[in-house]
């Protein structure tokens, strides 16, 4: 059956005084968990400038784990997992409506994967990434929802570009704007030694996707190569809070789907 490691870290960088990522997970707790429900795991990064940028992030991650918890036997990720994302999107509009007289504003980024057998499911709104590394190199599985990221993707400004431009961190999208949200999600088949990033702006501002790659690969300890990741966005940049979830598939279960139900495969 599927089976996984798992390590997380997170740091205020060097220059903020207070954390405002949030990170959770979900783990199957009782036999048969691992079939029915699988494996959670979300961050989110809350905007910087707004009001309480770490309540927008605790609560879109605590309504997503909550939501995974209650959801029903064997519901389909795909179509889980970007229920749950808006259901977190509507928690943290109406967190902020009710925080004090006339409302506040209030919004994150937030990205999470759910897994099961032998797939990974990916939904995300924001800047927040997951990365798959395989073999040594590593593949985006989220397209960040920024005005500079946008105008890379229609030409209008190169890739570098966008890298090094001021308003990178310009949101398109985000939770907690309005009652609905636009939700990118997408599945991906799994092999054993895949090892799937989850990270904040911090992270992946600071360290090229390719170091993060060689960081995850050559460290066979996962809490090592978190805490190597949170030290190089550091010593790189350091200005803003950085976070890192870090799964890797020891096996996986082969099955195939017929009429929404899986059965294994020989």
């Amino acid at each position: 059956m599927l089976d996984l490691e798992f390590a997380q870290a997170s740091d205020c960088g060097r220059v903020r005084d207070h954390n405002e990522d949030y990170l959770g997970s979900v783990l199957p707790e009782v036999p048969g968990e691992e079939h029915t429900h699988g494996w959670l795991f979300a961050l989110a990064d809350g905007v910087g400038g707004q009001d309480k940028g770490e309540v927008a992030s605790r609560t879109a991650v605590e309504t997503l784990l909550a939501g995974f918890r209650r959801a029903a036997k064997g519901e389909p990720l795909r179509a889980l997992l970007p229920r749950l994302v808006q259901a977190a999107n509507a928690k943290v509009f109406e967190t902020g409506l009710a925080s004090k007289p006339g409302g506040t504003a209030m919004s994150t980024t937030l990205v999470a994967c759910a897994l099961r057998f032998d797939r990974v499911v990916v939904a995300h709104v924001g800047d927040s990434r997951c990365y798959s590394i395989r073999h040594g190199s590593s593949t985006a599985l989220t397209r960040d929802h920024t005005v500079v990221a946008e105008q890379a993707r229609f030409g209008l400004i190169s890739e570098r570009g966008a890298a090094e431009a001021e308003k990178r961190h310009v949101l398109t999208r985000s939770l907690g704007n309005g009652m609905f949200v636009g939700v990118d999600t997408s599945d991906h088949l799994l092999v054993p030694g895949d090892a799937l990033l989850l990270c904040s702006d911090g992270l992946h501002g600071a360290v090229p996707a390719t170091e993060m790659a060689d960081i995850v690969t050559r460290n066979t300890d996962l809490n090592a190569a978190a805490r190597e990741l949170i030290s190089a966005a550091n010593d790189r940049d350091g200005r803003d809070n950085v976070s890192v979830q870090l799964i890797r598939v020891r096996s996986v279960e082969r099955v195939g789907i017929y009429r929404g139900r899986p059965y294994k495969l020989a």
